[in-house]
């Protein structure tokens, strides 16, 4: 768990303008205003870069896909293995070419997703540290679960249904080493449940009133510590006063309400790598 949360690089990805009309979506009725969609990307991007100090590839947007800023489920990065992902929806394949480049440019050791009964997105895969859990949902299947095991055999590899929502992680994430941070649903306090049986370990939970306001980026940087990004006051009120039991924490608010009506999350934004420096 030493090196939990510690990371030098992360992958994002720019929005096409045909997010707005085009990305995939729960909820047809909520109009995204696509100039605050990119302006609120622009500050998550900036987060990253300059409070963070990571450094930061970012892809070009591409039209013909459009639902790539959420470069989150194109890839799972552990250590220094890279699983290029089979995306569950079969529009949003393609994100994983420019994403597998880009990886290799970094020296990971790819491994691809090439069964075609696989199917796995990396907004279902929740990396505790100590093991991972894999949410089998509309978009991520047992078959695409079992090569992710395969991909980190170094860790145990448990499923838990998501009967409800998008992923597993549209109502939970890690808010530090052992933490789980969990939305108040029955849904989610169930999965909770069903996670904390399988597994060996014990973690302790922050419950947090509004699902999505659940899922945070966690980071443990070098002279900042740990580091929490997390929803706005604006988005959910009640849920990011939460956050303020997490004392030695450095907060960041980031708003993700325009990328929340296409069902994006904080997570999705960034694939988060820990490149250990060549000697």
């Amino acid at each position: 768990m030493a090196g939990f949360g510690k990371f030098t690089h992360a992958v994002v990805r720019g929005i096409p303008t045909s997010l707005a009309k085009e990305a995939l979506r729960t909820d047809q009725l909520d109009v995204v205003d696509l100039e605050k969609a990119q302006k609120e990307h622009e500050v998550y991007v900036d987060v990253l870069r300059e409070k963070l100090g990571l450094q930061v590839i970012q892809l070009p947007a591409d039209e013909s896909l459009p639902d790539c800023v959420f470069v989150e489920d194109a890839a799972v990065v552990c250590g220094d293995t890279a699983l290029i992902t089979r995306p569950g929806a079969q529009s949003r394949r393609n994100e994983t070419v420019a994403m597998k480049s880009a990886l290799k440019e970094m020296d990971l050791n790819i491994v691809e997703m090439t069964d075609d009964n696989a199917t796995l997105d990396g907004g279902d895969v929740l990396f505790t540290g100590l093991e991972f859990f894999v949410g089998l949902s509309k978009r991520t299947n047992q078959k695409g679960a079992d090569i992710l095991a395969d991909a980190f055999k170094d860790y145990v590899v448990s499923t838990v249904p998501v009967l409800e929502g998008l992923h597993l992680k549209s109502f939970c994430s890690m808010g530090g080493p052992g933490l789980i941070i969990i939305g108040s649903s029955e849904l989610a306090q169930k999965t909770l449940k069903i996670m904390q049986q399988m597994s060996d370990h014990r973690y302790d939970k922050l419950t947090v009133p509004d699902d999505i306001a659940a899922n945070c980026i966690y980071m443990n940087l070098p002279d900042k510590g740990h580091v929490l990004l997390h929803c706005t006051p604006e988005e959910f009120p009640e849920s990011s006063k939460a956050f303020e039991k997490l004392k030695d924490y450095i907060l960041i608010p980031v708003s993700n309400m325009e990328k929340g009506k296409v069902d994006g999350a904080l997570t999705c934004c960034s694939v988060l790598i820990n490149k250990k420096a060549h000697v």
